[in-house]
């Protein structure tokens, strides 16, 4: 199988967010090829709002894995940076979501991409306009750029930070 240009959301909002996110895409960095990562914004909790606020990014990586083998990366990642399991849309110390897999439309029970609820996620489609503005989501053709313009909420998503350095190039 050959590498596959994939969007990976993270977050966290628990403990120390920012050495969460840092520690997250080290061990990440280890086991996909990551090539840029946007900046880390802060942004208001989504669903359940009796939480703190999140610190957010996206990082394009390429995989040689399936899906389910990033899927299986990610939830291997999260459990190493500290998460465990809470209810839907609760705290976390450390969230990866599979966003994109190239333009690769996947139905599973455990897994959907394109992540189904990203339209409505502006501390998502924020930082992915950031990093891809031009990338195309394959259900709703429509750009990363076009849709973070048109987000409910995107004057929530804060830059909180620069991108940080990933010590690979883009490529």
């Amino acid at each position: 199988m050959g590498r596959v240009r994939i969007f990976v959301g993270l977050g966290s909002n628990l403990g120390d967010r920012m050495d969460n996110l840092e520690r997250g895409l080290d061990i990440l960095g280890g086991r996909l090829r990551l090539v840029k990562c946007s900046s880390i914004y802060e942004t208001e909790p989504w669903g359940f709002v009796e939480q703190p606020a999140f610190l957010n990014c996206v990082v394009m990586a390429q995989a040689g894995n399936s899906p389910e083998g990033v899927l299986q990366i990610l939830q291997e990642v999260e459990e190493g940076i500290g998460r465990r399991p809470t209810f839907e849309w609760g705290p976390r110390v450390f969230d990866a979501d599979l966003l994109f897999y190239g333009s690769r439309i996947v139905n599973l029970p455990r897994l959907t991409v394109p992540h189904p609820r990203i339209q409505e996620r502006a501390f998502v489609l924020v930082p992915m306009a950031e990093i891809a503005p031009d990338f195309e989501h394959p259900l709703m053709a429509m750009t990363m750029e076009t849709m973070a313009a048109r987000v409910e909420g995107r004057e929530g998503v804060r830059r909180f930070a620069p991108p940080p350095m990933l010590g690979v190039s883009e490529g």
